[in-house]
């Protein structure tokens, strides 16, 4: 099992810094090279999402994101301190349609339209609020390997 974490400041340059490490750890553990454009948008549609949370919320702290791979699956959590995230609508686009509000339409960009882009991205998701914040777990799939294999599956398959 390999774990990276990292502990971000909440500006929006580190989104690129999370998707890069994110993917090349990825990488590492074998996920499928047709899953990594998946990841590496979902990533940072998650990192983008708790970046902008803790921006218009004025909260300083940083955002988490952690990578841990087993041998059935990568998880990335992406872990932010503002405030909790509401249910993802059935008809977000609706609701937003629907509205009654003159000024909703400001509000369009939302942060829980960010779960719900995550949501056709990612088939493996949770979201999980609390008082102190929201954690995004996203999971993909990882191949089967050899027993006693460490790396990619096709990266120790080649030097067999």
């Amino acid at each position: 099992m390999a774990l990276v974490e990292l502990t971000l400041a909440p500006l929006p340059a580190h989104v690129r810094t999370a998707r890069l490490v994110v993917v090349a750890a990825a990488r590492r553990a074998g996920l499928d090279a047709d899953l990594i454009d998946e990841l590496r948008l979902a990533v940072g549609e998650a990192t983008s999402r708790a970046v902008g949370l803790h921006a218009r919320n004025g909260v300083d702290g940083p955002v988490q994101v952690r990578v841990v791979d087993n041998p059935a699956r990568l998880t990335v959590t992406v872990t932010d301190q503002g405030p909790a995230a509401g249910p993802v609508p059935d008809d977000l686009a609706g609701d937003m349609l629907d509205s009654d509000d003159p000024h909703d339409a400001d509000d369009v960009v939302d942060p829980d339209v960010s779960l719900a882009v995550l949501a056709g991205l990612v088939d493996d998701y949770a979201v999980e609020a609390n008082d102190s914040g929201t954690t995004v777990t996203l999971r993909w799939p990882l191949p089967v390997r050899a027993v006693g294999q460490t790396g990619p599956a096709s990266t120790q398959a080649a030097q067999a």
